[in-house]
């Protein structure tokens, strides 16, 4: 049974992205995703980092560094916005992504375990800009900020990276014979993680944050907390 772009002479999304990803702008537009991502912008880097590694899987230490580097300097300018500009700009950026009404606690989080919380939300779905801002808020010392940073954000990039690199090949043969659901899933997986955000984050008089990550951990989140 042939696919529907063979049928048609059209190229599919996944057709789409990987052609994009040959552009010789491909890299710098990945490197301003990361850096947009980690104080803004509701996407993920990985939907065009996947198909510029499966075209050139020479590439991917190459394109996991930029992904690590940019999304911290993102975040630091994401720091900066909690800490110098919460009122007229990070605070509609954290009701946005549906954080706004258990902020306090979030920041109170920080304040007692801020490289931990640093590093939860560098390496799971958890919307960086989050962090990053709740960080600038909570008075994370700068440079415990960048160290953590690096190491989640490093983890979050160079292992998928690394898998891609290994296993590539077999990744690459087995979308080739699903080009039709590839594209859509990638697009599903930005939607459904934008959609997700809100439960991420505890409402108002909640501990569910908190709670879900000390019953996996065995850290005390806050503290004394009741």
């Amino acid at each position: 049974m042939t696919d529907n772009t063979a049928q048609t002479g059209k190229p599919g999304l996944y057709e789409r992205l990987k052609t994009a990803t040959a552009h010789p702008l491909a890299e710098p537009i990945l490197a301003l995703i990361c850096f947009l991502e980690a104080m803004i912008v509701p996407v993920f880097p990985e939907v065009m980092l996947a198909p510029m590694i499966l075209a050139d899987r020479r590439r991917a230490w190459r394109l996991a560094t930029i992904c690590t580097v940019f999304s911290v300097l993102g975040g630091i300018f994401g720091y900066a916005i909690g800490h110098f500009l919460f009122d007229t700009i990070g605070k509609g950026i954290v009701e946005f992504y549906g954080a706004g009404a258990g902020f306090e606690q979030l920041r109170e989080s920080f304040v007692a375990n801020g490289p931990f919380m640093i590093m939860i939300g560098a390496v799971t779905p958890i919307p960086f800009k989050i962090i990053t801002i709740t960080s600038g808020v909570a008075g994370v010392n700068i440079w415990t900020f960048i160290l953590f940073s690096l190491i989640g954000r490093g983890l979050r990039f160079f292992f998928p990276c690394g898998l891609f690199y290994f296993f590539g090949p077999l990744a690459s043969e087995f979308i080739e014979k699903h080009k039709k659901w590839a594209g859509w899933v990638m697009l599903a997986a930005v939607i459904g993680g934008f959609a997700a955000a809100p439960m991420l984050f505890p409402k108002h008089g909640t501990t569910v944050t908190d709670t879900v990550i000390e019953q996996a951990t065995g850290t005390d989140v806050i503290p004394g907390k009741l």
